[in-house]
């Protein structure tokens, strides 16, 4: 085995829990298992406290008022819980780390009107990021983000489409300031998009009623003139719409089947 592929593994082991476990990794035998075990749930805590003060900031800010700090739930037993089945930057390890958090700051006695939702918006913003990213752009993906889209429009797994009943961001900017009193959100429904590109950027978008439409409707196989009359609407607000969500990371172009 080279120096290289030795290093790999050693990398994947202190990363993912369920191969740390595997007979594949014990039986070669190169490192202290415990000692191992040890580094590897720091570097998770380490990992997961970064994720969750970035993006759940919102809900850290309200814990003057809600007493609940979201990084809190890194100490408690049910972070400890998962770490035998966590695998470092997955989705699925986002989410469950995620899920933690938002029972953990919802069980605030205190009540603010949209927490719920904002507690929604937060965890999605968590797990989108999560999962592989591309370090290097194709030419068929700077042709998309040139307006040169082929094929047909497939929503990318993970882009999500939240339904909330107030109206965020016309408060999450006055949540991170100074105040002795949580700012009135307007209780007015409001759909917001959430996706990732694939270099790993996190884009928030309002939806509209050719976003949802579009994006129910993308699934590799409909052509333009398909997507058009299924939403209801032209060919021409179709593409607009579908360049929009492929700057955004939301849709990308296969060659269909």
């Amino acid at each position: 085995m080279s120096d290289r592929a030795l290093q790999d593994r050693v990398i994947r082991a202190l990363a993912d829990a369920p191969y740390r476990a595997s007979t594949e990794w014990r039986r070669r035998g190169l490192a202290d298992p415990e000692r191992v075990e040890r580094y590897a749930r720091f570097l998770a805590r380490h990992f997961y406290y970064e994720r969750i003060v970035h993006f759940f900031k919102y809900s850290r800010a309200l814990a003057r008022v809600t007493g609940r700090r979201p990084e809190a739930v890194l100490n408690q037993p049910g972070f400890d819980a998962l770490l035998p089945t966590v695998v470092l930057g997955s989705r699925a390890s986002a989410q469950a780390v995620a899920a933690l958090v938002v029972d953990h700051v919802a069980g605030s006695e205190t009540r603010i009107p949209c927490l719920a939702d904002l507690l929604r918006y937060e965890e999605a913003m968590m797990v989108v990021e999560a999962g592989p990213r591309v370090w290097r752009e194709d030419p068929e993906q700077a042709d998309e983000k040139r307006g040169r889209v082929r094929g047909q429009a497939e929503k990318v797994e993970g882009t999500v489409l939240l339904e909330l009943a107030y109206d965020l961001p016309a408060v999450l900017p006055s949540l991170l300031q100074p105040q002795t009193s949580v700012p009135e959100c307007p209780p007015r429904r409001t759909q917001l998009l959430v996706a990732r590109s694939q270099h790993g950027r996190v884009a928030v978008a309002r939806g509209t009623a050719a976003i949802a439409a579009v994006l129910e409707l993308a699934d590799g196989k409909r052509t333009l003139a398909e997507l058009a009359e299924g939403a209801g609407i032209e060919v021409a607000e179709v593409q607009e719409t579908l360049q929009g969500l492929v700057d955004l990371g939301a849709v990308r172009f296969s060659t269909g089947s």
